[in-house]
């Protein structure tokens, strides 16, 4: 019987822990919020990126999407590419739909969505528009998935540490 209790405790533990892991990641189809105050959201994300000194990376693009999907799913996948991401960039998914395509925005952003979608930007604390990725460019070659170092290198390149001069002037 004891035997049964420890099998079945265990079996709970799994499954809390499971369901713990998953709030973390949001499921793969919704992703982006129609309806959210994207310039609400958008300060906080520069304040809380202020408070952890790290970059804004915002991934334009909407539930509709595939590749929004895939590149989702992908990085959250690669423990490498998640642990980088969230090292570096608090990320910002930026809704673009029939609902809300939330134009003014994206015009502040340089109009990121003329790459198609998913669009990568990333953003100091200030909200100030560092780069703008097209993710085309990030991806595999076979036209499945993308590529993890070409995503890896992304990711790198524009760390806070990334664009110090600091780290270039010794």
């Amino acid at each position: 019987m004891k035997k049964y209790l420890v099998l079945l405790a265990c079996a709970i533990l799994t499954s809390l822990t499971a369901v713990k892991a998953q709030e973390v990641i949001k499921p793969i189809d919704s992703i982006y919020t129609p309806t959210a105050d994207a310039a609400a959201d958008l300060k906080a994300a520069y304040k809380k990126a202020a408070a952890e000194k790290k970059h804004v990376l915002v991934q334009v693009g909407g539930n509709w999407c595939i590749w929004c999907k895939r590149l989702y799913k992908y990085v959250n996948d690669h423990q490498e590419l998640k642990d980088a991401m969230h090292k570096n960039y608090v990320v910002y998914h930026l809704n673009y739909s029939k609902e809300n395509k939330n134009l003014p925005i994206l015009a502040e952003l340089g109009f990121p969505q003329r790459f198609g979608f998913p669009a990568l930007v990333v953003l100091d604390a200030k909200g100030k528009v560092l780069h703008i990725q097209d993710s085309g460019l990030l991806e595999s070659g076979n036209g499945e998935w993308y590529d993890e170092k070409k995503v890896a290198g992304f990711l790198r390149n524009w760390t806070p540490a990334a664009i110090n001069p600091v780290n270039y002037e010794k």
